[in-house]
C-alpha cells in the first residue's frame, strides 16, 4: 500500500465516496472567511471563480460572506449537481452557478474574474502550472487564493517525504511556494497554515463512518478495500508527522 497513491484509484469510486461528505479535503468555514478578509474591493460587481470546487462547501461560504457572483467548476458532474442543489436550497442560485469542467482547460474569457479561489485542488494540475494558467483569467489587480500541501521544515523523515513526493511530486516549503507565486506574476498578500482541526475534525473524522458504509456497499471489491486502507494510512501518517506538513493558504494579487 505504501507504493500506491490516491491518483491510482478509480476516479468514479473516489468521487462516489467523497460526494457524500461535506468536504473533499482539509479546510473550514472559519479559514475560508479568514482568507477572504485579505481580498480587497469586494462588491456586488465582483466575479469569483471557484476551481476544483467539489460539492461546494467553501463556495457557499464565499457566497454567504460576499455579494459576488460565483462560478464554481469541477470535473465531476455528481459534485456539481450537489453544489447547485445546495445553492438552490440556500437561495443562492442567482449568484452561484456550478459547471462541469477542467481546471487546466478553463471555459472562461481572458481577464473575466476579480478573484480566483481554489481549496485543496491546485495540486491536481501543479502549483506553478495552475498559477500561471489561471493568471490570464484574472483582471488587472485581481486576486488569487489557494490552499496547497506544503512542507513546514526543510528536512523531514523519509517515510512521510516519500508519501508526499508520490502524491504531490512538486511539493515544496512555504518559502519556496511564495517564490513561485512571485515568479508567476503575483504579489504575495498573505500566507497562513490551516490549523489541525481542518484535517482532523473536518476531513478525517467524517470519513470514518463513510468508510464502513462504503466497504459494506462494495463488499468484496478489492479496489475499494485498498482505497479505504490508503485513506486510513493517510490519517495515521498525519497523526504521526503533522509537525512537518499541512495545507497552507496562499493569497496573491496579480502584478
Amino acid at each position: 500500500m505504501e507504493e500506491i497513491t490516491i491518483h491510482e484509484f478509480d476516479f468514479s469510486l473516489i468521487n462516489e465516496f467523497f460526494t457524500e461528505l461535506e468536504r473533499q479535503g482539509p479546510g473550514s468555514s472559519e479559514e475560508t472567511i479568514r482568507a477572504l478578509g485579505f481580498i480587497g474591493n469586494l462588491s456586488n460587481k465582483t466575479k469569483i471563480a471557484d476551481l476544483g470546487c467539489g460539492t461546494g462547501a467553501q463556495t457557499m461560504v464565499l457566497a454567504q460572506n460576499t455579494e459576488a457572483t460565483i462560478t464554481a467548476l469541477d470535473l465531476y458532474a455528481g459534485s456539481i449537481d450537489k453544489l447547485n442543489a445546495t445553492a438552490r436550497k440556500l437561495g443562492l442560485q442567482n449568484r452561484v452557478k456550478g459547471i462541469v469542467g477542467s481546471m487546466d482547460n478553463l471555459p472562461f474569457q481572458n481577464e473575466e474574474f476579480d478573484l480566483i479561489w481554489s481549496e485543496g485542488a491546485i495540486a491536481n494540475i501543479g502549483f506553478e502550472k495552475g498559477l500561471n494558467h489561471w493568471k490570464g483569467f484574472l483582471k488587472k489587480d485581481g486576486y488569487i487564493a489557494v490552499t496547497y500541501e506544503s512542507w513546514f521544515t526543510d528536512e523531514r523523515p523519509a517515510e512521510i517525504e516519500k508519501w508526499w513526493l508520490d502524491a504531490v511530486p512538486e511539493i515544496g516549503t512555504i518559502g519556496y511556494n511564495i517564490s513561485i507565486m512571485q515568479k508567476t506574476g503575483y504579489i504575495p498578500v498573505a500566507v497562513f497554515i490551516l490549523p489541525e482541526n481542518c484535517w482532523i475534525d473536518n476531513y478525517f473524522v467524517p470519513q470514518k463512518a463513510r468508510q464502513e458504509e462504503f466497504l459494506k456497499k462494495h463488499a468484496g471489491n478489492k479496489t475499494v478495500e485498498n482505497m479505504i486502507e490508503f485513506m486510513r494510512r493517510e490519517a495515521d501518517l498525519y497523526s504521526k508527522y503533522k509537525q512537518y506538513y499541512g495545507y497552507v493558504f496562499y493569497i496573491g494579487k496579480k502584478m
